[in-house]
């Protein structure tokens, strides 16, 4: 697939491997439009196997990361959709971050601003979180008579920041701010106002040139045994690391560590 989305902005820099995808409706706070989900979902399924591409930063124009969901363009328009349409919608939703989950390639979220609703939930799915100190987040679908679990968030949550404080989160559909977010585990890092997409693109950047398969393994992982038991969990790990011992990254890790050189992870 040869990657050029309309709704949203994408980027790669060949030269490190990172792409970058930016939402891109800063005069409505990125709010998202059924194009726009419809394209993040492709995306994310195609950089799975996208040639080049090793990490990624996904980010939002202007003032705000991610409004959620636009009020006029989806939620006015979903009351004329019959109950097959508006399942169609949600299906379409939880499978942006069912491809986000899936995709093997690390994916950082540069956040700004407004952070909320359906964007709050693309940011949790995302594998790291770079905060300005202005960005606040929500889960408000409550707010809309709507059930919080939405697109996958009551399954990402309570893995981020333990299940008590996942149910106020989606019980109350209050917005935190940076400092409490960063305390309670949902935001990695948080940085001056300004330059939460430099840090994101550096950090994506150091994951770039790391060992993709091992990322990989990891990254589903933490998926995988999240449902394990401590003899299921250990034994999915035996196989999938004496799987990558027989990669040739396993074996020039070691011829590095004796050259006393960085390593050249293919």
């Amino acid at each position: 697939m040869s990657i050029a989305p309309r709704s949203f902005l994408y980027q790669l820099d060949p030269a490190t491997g990172v792409a970058t995808l930016t939402l891109n409706r800063p005069e409505r706070l990125n709010a998202l439009t059924f194009e726009v989900y419809a394209e993040l979902r492709d995306v994310f399924k195609a950089l799975d196997t996208e040639p080049g591409v090793r990490a990624i930063v996904l980010t939002g124009a202007g003032r705000g990361f991610c409004s959620g969901g636009d009020v006029e363009d989806i939620i006015g328009a979903l009351f004329a959709r019959d109950a097959a349409g508006r399942r169609e919608f949600t299906r379409m939703t939880c499978d942006v971050i069912l491809h986000m989950r899936r995709c093997r390639r690390p994916i950082v979220a540069a956040l700004n601003g407004t952070v909320a609703g359906a964007g709050a939930v693309i940011a949790a799915a995302c594998d790291l979180r770079v905060a300005a100190e202005s960005a606040k987040i929500a889960f408000l679908f409550v707010r809309v008579g709507l059930s919080g679990a939405d697109m996958g968030a009551s399954w990402l949550l309570p893995r981020l920041v333990g299940l008590g404080r996942a149910t106020e989160l989606l019980m109350t559909g209050d917005f935190i701010d940076a400092r409490r977010a960063h305390v309670i585990g949902l935001y990695q890092r948080v940085v001056p106002d300004g330059s939460a997409l430099e840090e994101a693109t550096a950090l994506a950047e150091q994951l770039a040139h790391g060992p993709s398969p091992a990322l990989a393994a990891t990254k589903q992982a933490l998926d995988t045994e999240f449902v394990l038991d401590l003899d299921e969990a250990l034994s999915y790990e035996a196989d999938v690391q004496g799987a990558l011992m027989e990669h040739p990254n396993f074996r020039e890790a070691y011829e590095a560590f004796r050259a006393r050189r960085e390593p050249r992870f293919e």
